[in-house]
Protein backbone atom coordinates (compact mmCIF):
# COMPACT_ATOMS: atom_id res chain seq x y z
CA UNK A 1 0.00 0.00 0.00
CA UNK A 2 1.58 3.31 -0.95
CA UNK A 3 2.67 5.75 1.58
CA UNK A 4 1.22 3.08 4.14
CA UNK A 5 2.98 5.62 7.62
CA UNK A 6 1.18 8.42 6.25
CA UNK A 7 -2.18 6.96 5.54
CA UNK A 8 -2.28 5.42 9.05
CA UNK A 9 -1.45 9.28 10.33
CA UNK A 10 -4.22 10.78 8.01
CA UNK A 11 -6.66 8.15 9.43
CA UNK A 12 -5.88 8.46 12.78
CA UNK A 13 -5.83 12.57 12.79
CA UNK A 14 -9.31 12.42 11.32
CA UNK A 15 -10.46 10.44 14.02
CA UNK A 16 -8.80 12.92 16.41
CA UNK A 17 -11.37 15.62 15.25
CA UNK A 18 -13.98 13.42 15.75
CA UNK A 19 -12.59 12.44 19.67
CA UNK A 20 -12.50 15.85 20.16
CA UNK A 21 -16.46 16.66 19.03
CA UNK A 22 -15.16 18.86 16.05
CA UNK A 23 -16.94 16.74 13.09
CA UNK A 24 -20.63 15.41 13.03
CA UNK A 25 -21.96 12.39 10.62
CA UNK A 26 -19.66 12.56 7.61
CA UNK A 27 -18.59 16.38 7.68
CA UNK A 28 -14.76 18.05 7.68
CA UNK A 29 -11.37 16.15 6.31
CA UNK A 30 -8.11 16.08 6.76
CA UNK A 31 -5.14 15.30 4.64
CA UNK A 32 -0.86 14.78 4.84
CA UNK A 33 1.66 15.32 2.58
CA UNK A 34 4.71 13.78 1.23
CA UNK A 35 6.92 16.31 -0.01
CA UNK A 36 9.34 14.28 -1.18
CA UNK A 37 6.94 11.73 -3.65
CA UNK A 38 4.81 15.25 -4.02
CA UNK A 39 1.43 13.09 -3.30
CA UNK A 40 -1.25 13.80 -0.97
CA UNK A 41 -3.11 11.50 1.13
CA UNK A 42 -6.78 12.76 2.23
CA UNK A 43 -10.28 11.44 3.55
CA UNK A 44 -12.35 10.16 1.28
CA UNK A 45 -15.80 11.68 0.47
CA UNK A 46 -18.92 11.18 2.41
CA UNK A 47 -17.62 7.59 4.41
CA UNK A 48 -18.46 7.80 8.00
CA UNK A 49 -15.60 8.06 10.33
CA UNK A 50 -16.29 4.63 12.15
CA UNK A 51 -16.37 2.63 9.38
CA UNK A 52 -13.04 3.96 7.41
CA UNK A 53 -9.66 2.53 7.32
CA UNK A 54 -6.30 3.27 6.34
CA UNK A 55 -6.54 1.46 3.35
CA UNK A 56 -9.90 3.81 2.44
CA UNK A 57 -7.49 6.55 2.54
CA UNK A 58 -6.92 8.08 -1.15
CA UNK A 59 -3.75 9.37 -2.44
CA UNK A 60 -3.37 11.88 -5.31
CA UNK A 61 -0.83 14.11 -6.89
CA UNK A 62 -0.47 17.89 -7.05
CA UNK A 63 -3.07 18.15 -9.56
CA UNK A 64 -5.72 16.61 -8.10
CA UNK A 65 -5.52 13.36 -9.83
CA UNK A 66 -5.85 9.96 -7.91
CA UNK A 67 -3.03 7.89 -7.47
CA UNK A 68 -3.80 5.33 -5.85
CA UNK A 69 -7.39 3.86 -3.76
CA UNK A 70 -11.18 2.84 -4.93
CA UNK A 71 -12.91 5.72 -3.43
CA UNK A 72 -13.21 9.34 -4.53
CA UNK A 73 -11.39 12.02 -2.43
CA UNK A 74 -12.69 14.13 -0.10
CA UNK A 75 -14.66 17.19 -2.56
CA UNK A 76 -12.26 19.49 -0.84
CA UNK A 77 -8.94 17.74 -2.03
CA UNK A 78 -8.70 21.09 -4.72
CA UNK A 79 -8.69 23.62 -1.12
CA UNK A 80 -5.96 21.17 0.20
CA UNK A 81 -4.07 21.08 -3.17
CA UNK A 82 -3.80 24.97 -3.03
CA UNK A 83 -2.92 25.97 0.40
CA UNK A 84 -0.02 22.90 0.39
CA UNK A 85 1.28 24.91 -2.90
CA UNK A 86 0.90 28.77 -0.61
CA UNK A 87 2.46 27.15 2.32
CA UNK A 88 5.81 25.08 1.58
CA UNK A 89 5.95 24.25 5.14
CA UNK A 90 2.61 22.81 5.75
CA UNK A 91 2.39 19.00 5.91
CA UNK A 92 -1.26 18.73 6.94
CA UNK A 93 -4.08 20.49 6.37
CA UNK A 94 -7.75 20.10 8.30
CA UNK A 95 -11.12 21.49 7.63
CA UNK A 96 -13.97 20.88 9.85
CA UNK A 97 -17.45 22.67 10.49
CA UNK A 98 -16.62 22.96 14.39
CA UNK A 99 -19.97 24.85 15.89
CA UNK A 100 -18.02 28.26 17.00
CA UNK A 101 -14.99 28.51 14.46
CA UNK A 102 -17.98 28.16 12.27
CA UNK A 103 -20.29 30.46 13.48
CA UNK A 104 -17.34 32.93 13.07
CA UNK A 105 -16.99 32.18 9.43
CA UNK A 106 -20.69 32.89 8.99
CA UNK A 107 -20.67 36.46 10.73
CA UNK A 108 -17.61 36.63 8.24
CA UNK A 109 -15.88 38.16 10.92
CA UNK A 110 -11.91 37.31 12.02
CA UNK A 111 -11.78 36.10 15.65
CA UNK A 112 -9.47 38.93 17.32
CA UNK A 113 -7.18 37.91 20.22
CA UNK A 114 -8.75 38.76 23.07
CA UNK A 115 -6.59 36.70 25.53
CA UNK A 116 -3.26 35.03 26.04
CA UNK A 117 -4.77 31.08 25.11
CA UNK A 118 -5.10 33.04 21.58
CA UNK A 119 -1.71 34.87 21.61
CA UNK A 120 0.03 31.37 22.63
CA UNK A 121 -1.07 29.75 18.92
CA UNK A 122 -1.75 32.32 16.09
CA UNK A 123 -0.06 35.22 16.00
CA UNK A 124 -2.58 37.91 15.02
CA UNK A 125 -6.41 37.63 15.43
CA UNK A 126 -7.68 34.38 12.71
CA UNK A 127 -8.49 36.02 9.49
CA UNK A 128 -11.86 35.60 7.37
CA UNK A 129 -11.71 36.02 3.60
CA UNK A 130 -13.69 37.74 1.50
CA UNK A 131 -17.35 36.26 0.11
CA UNK A 132 -16.08 34.37 -3.07
CA UNK A 133 -18.01 36.22 -6.18
CA UNK A 134 -20.89 34.31 -7.99
CA UNK A 135 -18.51 33.24 -10.73
CA UNK A 136 -15.88 32.03 -8.33
CA UNK A 137 -18.60 29.47 -6.38
CA UNK A 138 -20.14 28.33 -9.82
CA UNK A 139 -16.94 27.88 -11.28
CA UNK A 140 -14.13 25.62 -9.76
CA UNK A 141 -15.09 26.32 -6.53
CA UNK A 142 -12.91 24.33 -4.30
CA UNK A 143 -9.79 25.97 -5.97
CA UNK A 144 -11.11 29.13 -5.66
CA UNK A 145 -11.54 28.66 -2.27
CA UNK A 146 -8.02 27.42 -2.25
CA UNK A 147 -7.13 30.55 -3.67
CA UNK A 148 -9.11 33.10 -2.00
CA UNK A 149 -7.49 32.46 1.07
CA UNK A 150 -4.09 32.28 -0.41
CA UNK A 151 -4.78 35.85 -1.87
CA UNK A 152 -5.72 36.56 1.57
CA UNK A 153 -2.44 35.54 3.80
CA UNK A 154 -0.41 37.63 0.51
CA UNK A 155 -2.21 40.74 1.67
CA UNK A 156 -1.63 39.84 5.40
CA UNK A 157 1.98 38.95 4.56
CA UNK A 158 2.27 36.40 7.65
CA UNK A 159 2.17 33.18 7.89
CA UNK A 160 2.52 32.74 11.74
CA UNK A 161 -1.65 32.02 12.05
CA UNK A 162 -1.62 28.75 10.36
CA UNK A 163 -6.18 28.58 10.26
CA UNK A 164 -8.49 31.05 8.38
CA UNK A 165 -12.07 31.47 8.36
CA UNK A 166 -13.89 31.17 4.58
CA UNK A 167 -16.36 33.43 4.57
CA UNK A 168 -20.29 31.86 4.95
CA UNK A 169 -18.25 28.62 5.05
CA UNK A 170 -15.88 27.37 7.77
CA UNK A 171 -12.21 27.11 9.05
CA UNK A 172 -9.59 25.24 7.33
CA UNK A 173 -6.44 25.08 9.51
CA UNK A 174 -3.10 23.40 8.65
CA UNK A 175 0.64 22.67 10.40
CA UNK A 176 3.50 20.67 9.87
CA UNK A 177 2.01 17.39 9.44
CA UNK A 178 -1.57 16.16 9.60
CA UNK A 179 -1.92 15.33 13.15
CA UNK A 180 -0.38 19.03 13.93
CA UNK A 181 -3.33 20.69 11.54
CA UNK A 182 -5.44 18.33 13.02
CA UNK A 183 -4.21 19.87 16.74
CA UNK A 184 -4.65 23.76 15.34
CA UNK A 185 -8.26 22.45 14.41
CA UNK A 186 -9.36 21.89 17.97
CA UNK A 187 -6.98 24.93 19.32
CA UNK A 188 -8.82 26.70 17.18
CA UNK A 189 -12.26 26.03 18.17
CA UNK A 190 -11.71 26.24 21.94
CA UNK A 191 -10.13 30.20 20.98
CA UNK A 192 -13.32 30.88 19.00
CA UNK A 193 -15.44 29.73 22.12
CA UNK A 194 -13.96 31.59 24.68
CA UNK A 195 -14.10 35.00 22.20
CA UNK A 196 -17.75 34.27 21.23
CA UNK A 197 -18.07 33.77 25.51
CA UNK A 198 -16.09 37.36 26.09
CA UNK A 199 -18.24 39.24 24.23
CA UNK A 200 -21.17 38.02 25.48
CA UNK A 201 -20.04 39.09 28.87
CA UNK A 202 -18.10 42.57 27.85
CA UNK A 203 -19.24 43.61 24.08
CA UNK A 204 -16.68 46.09 24.92
CA UNK A 205 -13.76 44.01 25.29
CA UNK A 206 -10.85 44.53 23.11
CA UNK A 207 -7.59 42.72 21.89
CA UNK A 208 -5.07 42.25 24.30
CA UNK A 209 -2.15 44.65 24.12
CA UNK A 210 0.73 43.80 21.20
CA UNK A 211 3.13 43.35 23.45
CA UNK A 212 1.22 41.07 25.36
CA UNK A 213 0.32 38.80 22.48
CA UNK A 214 4.42 38.88 20.97
CA UNK A 215 5.76 38.08 24.20
CA UNK A 216 3.26 34.91 24.56
CA UNK A 217 3.52 33.66 21.04
CA UNK A 218 7.41 34.11 20.56
CA UNK A 219 8.21 32.30 24.00
CA UNK A 220 6.63 29.23 22.19
CA UNK A 221 7.34 29.93 18.79
CA UNK A 222 9.96 32.05 18.23
CA UNK A 223 13.77 31.90 17.72
CA UNK A 224 14.26 32.30 21.67
CA UNK A 225 11.56 30.39 22.43
CA UNK A 226 11.91 28.75 26.13
CA UNK A 227 8.25 27.37 26.82
CA UNK A 228 8.32 23.29 27.24
CA UNK A 229 11.50 21.19 27.59
CA UNK A 230 14.33 21.21 25.20
CA UNK A 231 14.25 17.95 23.19
CA UNK A 232 17.32 15.85 23.36
CA UNK A 233 19.51 15.07 20.32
Amino acid sequence: MLLESLREEVLDANLELVRRGLVLYTFGNVSGISRPDGLIAIKPSGVAYESMKAQDIVISDLDGRVVEGTLRPSSDLATHVELYKRFPGAGGVAHTHSEFATAWAQARRPIPCFGTTHADYFHGPVPVTPDLTPEEISGDYEKNTGLAICRLFDTLGTGDTQAVLVAGHAPFCWGQSASDASRTAVILESVARMAYYTLGIAEEAGPISRALHDKHYLRKHGKNAYYGQVQSK
